[in-house]
Order: C-alpha cells, then structure tokens, then sequence
C-alpha cells in the first residue's frame, strides 16, 4: 500500500468516501473450459454419415458448403458429387410471404401434419437481408419449439453473408444433401420483400405465397411478378373475426389470378385459407400440394422444369465463379480503388471505367 492510499483511508475511514478494498482481476474465460474440437472427416466418411440420415454431420457438410475457405468448399463440391445420385428424390416447395403473414408458424403446423404422415421434412431459408437485420429464420427456430425437436424435420438457419446469387447457389446445394440425407419434402423458405423470390423459384417445385387479410388492398401489398410465380395462394390467419375478411380476400386472389394467363405448368393456381393455431385449411393446402406435384409429373413439366433449373444453376455458377475471380485479381485489385476515385469525382464514366478494367483483366 503506497503513501497516498494509506493518507486516503485513514482520512476516510469513516466517511461515505471510504472505499472497500476489492478482490483481484477474475478471468474472464473458465480456465478449466477445454474446447473439443469437432472430429475432421474424410469425404468418404461424411457421405457415408449423410446417407445413413447423421444430422450432426449432416450440418457440418453445410457447414462446408457455406464457408469461405478455399480447402472447405473444394472438399464440399466433392461431398455433394457423391451425394447426386442419391438426391433428387424429394418434392422441393418453396414458401414466402410479406412480414407478418405467419410463415413460421404456418411452417411450424403444416410440417408437424407432413411429420405425422411418414414424411421427413428439410425447412432451409434464402435471406440475403440477414446481413443487416439478422434475418428471420434464426428467429423461427427458436419460434417453431414443436418441431425443432422432431426426429423427422431438420430446420438450419441460412447463410447470412453473400450476395443473393451466393447465398441462393449455397442454399441449392444444401438441398442436394438434405435430399441424400433422405428427407423427401423440402420446404425453402424466403422474405417476399426483394428478389429473393426469383432464386428461390429456381430451385422448386411449387412456389406457394401467403398472404393475411384485413390489412387494407390486399393485392397492393403483392407484387405482380410473385404473383404470377405462386402455384398456390395461402390466406393465413383466417380464424375468429377475421374469417369472412380471409374469404373475401380469397375471392378477390382468385379473381386476380384468372387475369394471369395460364402458367407453362398448365396448372391454374388455386387459393386456400388456413389457420394455423386453428389448424383449419392445412389439410386442404396439403391436398393442393400433392395434386400439383402429381398433375406436373404426368403431364412432364415437373421434370422438364427440374433440368432447366439445372441449366440455369450452371450458368449462376459460372457467373458467381468469373466475378469472384475478376475482383480477387491481384492488378484489379490494385487498380479499382484508382478508378472508384475517378468514378466519384465524375473525371470518368462508369461505364468507361469498368471497359478498362475489364480490358486489363482480359490481358
């Protein structure tokens, strides 16, 4: 105890300014916490454990399909070639709707009814905007607590970082395992607020919108463009006062649908009300679901539409991979904050800009 301290207590001793003596700095991690790192697997292991259903290595292969590491992505790639002749086998249904239109809990009811019917059930998530906001399916695990726990449904959380293409190419190729896994209904859920939609109705079978009543026009609240991608309409929350407003809305989607000319699927898209506390209309939406997936196999549009969205992944693929690899060009690199300068101060187009660089990166 130094001069000044001792001055200080005995002067303060009895006053509101005396000051106890406090213990030493405590550390702030356990030092008895032993980290287990996880088991690494071959490739040959962890197809092995995906086809026997292991979900636990089921998430660390989309673990690796998600990472950035070079060396992980290379050795997903190679889990999921393994995996292909083993996928698809499922009915891939994709699922959005505006904020607050209930998607988890719609999810969180109708997947504890195709659970109960001998199905295994995959719920995935596209949200680009989790970059920002922290995104919505995290929530919904903790949300759907009746099915989480389930043997049968497998619920992961979407890659958060990336761009749109990025994070849908990724969410693709965890349904390729979950299907290998042996889950034969996937449900892939999106925010109907940007363009995510478009994604994932490149990688499903149905595309299926929900929507509530009671919150002024309901077809203002919709854009044109999901609309003419829904295979099936669901007015959610169709329970109590709100019923008659759930069938009004109801007759005014079916009336707005039967402007849009008839999809290639040659499927009329139906519309359907639901409540899900309730557990009223999921088995009609059920019902719907199965007679489109039988409707577009016999007439081959189911198929068709499967190998053109094939096509399409390749051409994303290609697109994601020649982007990546012009910005992690070393003289790219270099060179781009220059012109980004030159692009703000308005001495260069944009356009002229990125002909440059363009230009250097083909040489």
């Amino acid at each position: 105890m130094d001069h000044f301290e001792k001055h200080h207590r005995e002067t303060h001793a009895e006053s509101a300014l005396d000051v106890t003596q406090g213990v030493e700095q405590q550390p702030i991690v356990n030092p008895h916490f032993v980290r287990r790192h996880r088991p690494e697997f071959t490739t040959e292991q962890f197809v092995k454990r995906i086809l026997e259903g292991d979900i636990a290595v089921l998430s660390q292969a989309i673990t690796l399909v998600e990472s950035n590491n070079p060396a992980h992505y290379a050795q997903a790639q190679e889990i999921i070639e393994r995996c292909l002749p083993y996928a698809g086998k499922s009915v891939r249904i994709g699922i959005t709707g505006v904020p607050g239109a209930g998607k988890s809990t719609f999810i969180e009811a109708i997947g504890g009814m195709v659970a109960a019917q001998n199905h295994k059930l995959a719920v995935l998530a596209i949200d680009p905007s989790s970059e920002r906001s922290g995104g919505s399916i995290l929530g919904d695990k903790t949300r759907m607590e009746s099915i989480s726990t389930n043997p049968k449904i497998f619920i992961r959380p979407s890659p958060s970082a990336g761009s749109l293409g990025g994070v849908a190419r990724k969410t693709r190729e965890t349904v390729v395992l979950c299907e290998a896994a042996g889950y034969d209904i996937v449900f892939v859920e999106t925010v109907g607020v940007g363009q995510s939609e478009t994604a994932v109705h490149s990688m499903v079978d149905m595309f299926m919108l929900l929507q509530i009543a009671g919150a002024g026009d309901e077809l203002q609240g919709i854009k044109r463009g999901i609309m003419e991608m829904a295979d099936a309409v669901v007015i959610t929350k169709a329970e109590g006062d709100n019923i008659t407003r759930a069938e009004l809305a109801k007759r005014q989607f079916e009336n707005a649908l039967m402007l849009f000319p008839l999809p290639e699927s040659g499927w009329r898209p139906k519309v359907y009300t639901s409540s899900a506390v309730a557990g009223t209309g999921l088995d009609e939406v059920w019902a719907g679901t199965m007679d489109f997936v039988s409707f577009t196999r016999a007439n081959g549009f189911f198929e068709a539409n499967r190998r053109r969205q094939n096509q399409y992944w390749m051409r994303e693929t290609i697109d994601e991979a020649l982007k990546s690899d012009f910005y992690h060009n070393p003289q790219i690199e270099s060179l781009l904050p220059r012109y980004c300068e030159q692009v703000l101060a308005d001495l260069t187009s944009p356009f002229s800009a990125a002909h440059e660089l363009l230009a250097l990166y083909k040489k």
